[in-house]
């Protein structure tokens, strides 16, 4: 009689206990965050905003400076659009649509948030690289083709490695136009100061596209200069590497050229013909100015209002999630708890009942229902299995028993006379009875885990012949022959070795295991014996090993009679014959093959059988390889 649960500790209310302990604790937590972090929430917006407003400016810029026009901008606004979460809108000065974000046909906010002009941009738009007002990834005619963007990477490549070699360390960058430059960790171009062995101005050298637009940018600002005044050069270039970088050099006649003074005045006014001639230069190249509309929230921080009317919904949302909560929880808890009852019946049911509980759901309780029925049927099964064994070891020991006490009696009742072949007969019927114990008795150990194996380094070829020297008597006189064959690794002639019955030459390539070389012998033995039985005169029994990968591979194959394939996953069973008519003496005891997939599996390997009636069997052993 099972004792009643406490109510404490029923499953149902410690489920509900613990269910309206986390409503509770979730409610009051969600409420204190919703309080503390709702205006610092608000509060960081404004910061994030900003962040979101550069990084859009920044991105529009950077297509406006690589393209020389807007067609294509759509898809680059709506992914924007996407991952900010705002409303991106570009227009002409005019306010002529040139690309939105939004869908429906709504208002541009009232002013534009900032104009997107490469050409005439503000220093934050990429930080720290626009001191000339022009977005830098605005390149125009300085943009390298690939030819000579690969011979000038080569080239900074060449002058990394003699920089390195006078122990300057510098890196290879690659400017907007595809010039390639050594800059050190500081962001300096050449590292700093050069060594003198690479000074060689190789690099530095204008490519024939760099010539090109120089000389079209002295010729832009030729007219400027001349009003500056100064002793300026004819020719006039800009930046050391080509548009990337706002540093004046003068350049008169392909050569570069030095010692010429100027005022402070004056250079600042080169600067500004030299950045004028480049807007002018870079115009055909980049898209014409837009006005940048982005929508936002109101941007006024709220106030947290903890009036009545909050205070209400916060108690009537409390309220309306514990009942929720409690609803789920005896609804959820019902339906668990009844089939687990049904199980604590079914198990306190008398085991030789074999009870079964119905499986009405497919969660981890129904999982559990089907795991207990298995169970079930398992015990069903061992017990019909122990019982047919007892009644087969029965069998097996009172048959030599009977023939033994038999002989006994009529010996002492004077009726035969104890002559040696009477005495032969009692000595084989006793061996019958030892061979079947001694079965037995290494399946209990097997099963109890106790079976001792004593490993060590064994030849394949030299196990097999052991086990042909051992059944060679009784194979003769049943009239068959037994044949080996061991499959060594290639040599170094690419072909594979093989050694017959008295061809076993000891080779490096023969397969070695690590294994008891006793109960080897007895599982290959078991087999021999099992085909030596079952393999008419003039039949073959062949014996081979070989390796394959990391196992060593036995097979035992006969000419025998065959097993019928109803009958194949039955073989390796204890007490089973697959000739129920035959005696212990014909047929054996029945214990053999499980005895080898005993064995078997004790040294990690494995067993399987493939046979044909009439034409034989083949039994496989893999083993681990001792390599």
């Amino acid at each position: 009689m099972t004792r009643p649960i406490p109510l404490r500790k029923r499953l149902l209310v410690r489920l509900l206990i613990t269910s309206v302990l986390i409503a509770i604790c979730s409610v009051a937590a969600t409420a204190w965050l919703a309080v503390e972090t709702t205006t610092r929430a608000i509060q960081e917006e404004q910061g994030q905003v900003l962040t979101e407003d550069m990084d859009i400016l920044r991105q529009l810029s950077g297509y406006a400076a690589t393209h020389r026009d807007w067609s294509g901008v759509g898809q680059t606004v709506r992914a924007l659009s996407d991952r900010t979460g705002r409303r991106i809108a570009l227009t002409a000065p005019d306010r002529t649509p040139i690309a939105d974000s939004e869908t429906r046909n709504t208002a541009l906010p009232p002013r534009a948030a900032a104009a997107v002009d490469p050409l005439h941009t503000d220093t934050f738009t990429e930080p720290g690289a626009q001191r000339t007002g022009i977005d830098p990834r605005a390149v125009g005619p300085f943009r390298l083709p690939r030819a000579e963007r690969e011979r000038v990477r080569l080239l900074a490549e060449k002058r990394r490695a003699c920089f390195s070699n006078n122990g300057v360390q510098t890196r290879i960058t690659q400017m907007p136009s595809g010039r390639s430059v050594l800059t050190d960790e500081e962001g300096t171009v050449d590292g700093g100061q050069v060594p003198t062995p690479c000074a060689d101005g190789v690099l530095n050298t204008p490519t024939a596209t760099e010539e090109k637009a120089l000389a079209e940018l002295n010729t832009y600002a030729g007219d400027c200069l001349k009003h500056v005044g100064g002793k300026f050069p004819s020719l006039f270039a800009a930046t050391v590497d080509f548009a990337d970088r706002s540093m004046l050099t003068r350049y008169v006649g392909g050569k570069a050229e030095t010692g010429i003074d100027t005022t402070r005045d004056q250079d600042k006014k080169a600067q500004e013909c030299v950045d004028s001639a480049r807007r002018q230069q870079l115009e055909p190249y980049v898209a014409p100015a837009a006005e940048l509309f982005l929508g936002r929230g109101d941007s006024a921080v709220p106030h947290f209002d903890m009036s009545a009317a909050n205070k209400a919904k916060v108690t009537g949302v409390a309220g309306l999630v514990l009942a929720l909560t409690v609803a789920v929880t005896v609804l959820v808890a019902t339906r668990l708890v009844r089939p687990l009852r049904a199980l604590t019946h079914a198990a306190q049911q008398p085991p030789e009942q074999h009870v079964r509980v119905p499986v009405t759901t497919q969660d981890e309780t129904g999982i559990l229902a089907v795991a207990f029925n298995d169970l079930a049927d398992r015990r069903e099964r061992m017990e019909a299995q122990r019982k047919a064994m007892v009644a087969d070891i029965a069998h097996e020991l009172r048959t030599p028993l009977t023939n033994i006490r038999g002989w006994l009696e009529v010996t002492r009742d004077g009726v035969v006379d104890p002559d040696p072949e009477l005495l032969a007969s009692l000595h084989d019927e006793a061996v019958v009875l030892q061979r079947v114990i001694d079965d037995l008795q290494d399946l209990a150990a097997a099963d109890a885990g106790t079976l001792r194996l004593h490993r060590e380094p064994v030849r394949a070829d030299e196990l097999l012949e052991q086990v042909v020297a051992a059944h060679r008597v009784a194979a003769e006189a049943a009239g068959v022959r037994l044949h080996t064959a061991v499959a060594a690794s290639k040599g170094a002639d690419g072909a594979d070795g093989s050694h017959g019955l008295h061809g076993s030459d000891g080779s490096d390539g023969t397969p070695w295991l690590d294994a008891d070389p006793v109960r080897m012998r007895q599982a290959l033995g078991n087999l021999v014996s099992n085909a030596i039985r079952h393999t008419p005169a003039d039949g073959t029994i062949t014996l081979s090993s070989r390796r394959h990968d990391d196992e060593v591979v036995f097979e035992v194959a006969d000419t025998g009679s065959g097993i019928a394939p109803e009958d194949l996953p039955s073989v390796f069973e204890r007490f089973w014959r697959a000739e129920k008519s035959r005696s212990r003496r014909t047929g054996g005891s029945g214990l053999g093959l499980s005895i080898v997939r005993q064995l078997v599996t004790a040294h990690g390997g494995t067993v399987t059988v493939t046979s044909e009636l009439g034409s034989g069997s083949v039994f496989t052993l893999r083993l681990p390889d001792a390599r």
